[in-house]
């Protein structure tokens, strides 16, 4: 159990979430469902889905302040034979694929965003990976979520991918590679996020993306090779 202050001043605490708390996990993710703008950003999950983490699949942290659930953030251990799985769209070897844990889901109330609490979870939660069983962090994010965007970046992810998923949505395919050194780009690229043919161009001749940025009100993906 952590104690951490936010921006606001706020206390809170984070601890691993357990079976006990799905009630309030649910309900936190309506709430959360209730103000999206673009509702394609967020890919729910169900009941099952969430107690499938929770029953050794993953691990979840949630934050809370005063006792109440203000924040979770899950990542799971897919099933190595499962449908669509990440390892194949980021080209990971697929006897490598048991190495593989997803960044799965993030929540925060509408009363506490602005205070990073994302990130704080993010940076606690990739601790909490073991990584001799692990070696690959892999998510989806679609394009124009910036937020999301913007956090994947922060712990070290990389776009490997752009392609359909979810029976048709566009979403981006980010990697970790938790056992890989840094290594100097020699070129790199500012591309429209919108111009989703010519990603798919780079990443298909090895570009990855690294981060984003605004250029003339357009945002654009930097990316490197």
């Amino acid at each position: 159990m952590i104690k951490k202050q936010l921006k606001n001043g706020q206390m809170i605490t984070l601890r691993t979430c357990t079976v006990e708390d799905l009630p309030e996990i649910l309900a936190l993710q309506n709430e959360v469902i209730v103000t999206l703008t673009t509702t394609s950003f967020l890919q729910p999950l169900s009941e099952e889905e969430f107690l499938h983490i929770l029953s050794n699949h993953g691990i979840m942290l949630g934050a809370f302040h005063e006792e109440r659930l203000i924040a979770f953030r899950a990542l799971l251990i897919p099933d190595v034979d499962e449908a669509d799985h990440l390892g194949e769209d980021a080209q990971i070897p697929q006897a490598q694929w048991s190495k593989v844990i997803y960044s799965e889901i993030s929540n925060v109330s509408p009363s506490f965003r602005g205070n990073g609490l994302q990130k704080i979870l993010g940076e606690y939660i990739f601790r909490e990976i073991d990584q001799t069983k692990f070696q690959y962090v892999c998510a989806t994010v679609a394009p124009f979520n910036i937020a999301s965007l913007l956090d994947k970046f922060a712990h070290g992810m990389k776009i490997v991918a752009l392609k359909e998923k979810y029976e048709g949505l566009t979403r981006y395919i980010l990697l970790k590679d938790l056992a890989a050194s840094s290594q100097q780009a020699v070129e790199k690229k500012n591309v429209p996020m919108e111009d989703i043919k010519k990603q798919q161009k780079l990443l298909n001749e090895g570009w990855q993306g690294v981060a984003i940025l605004k250029q003339d009100d357009e945002w654009c993906v930097v990316y490197e090779r």
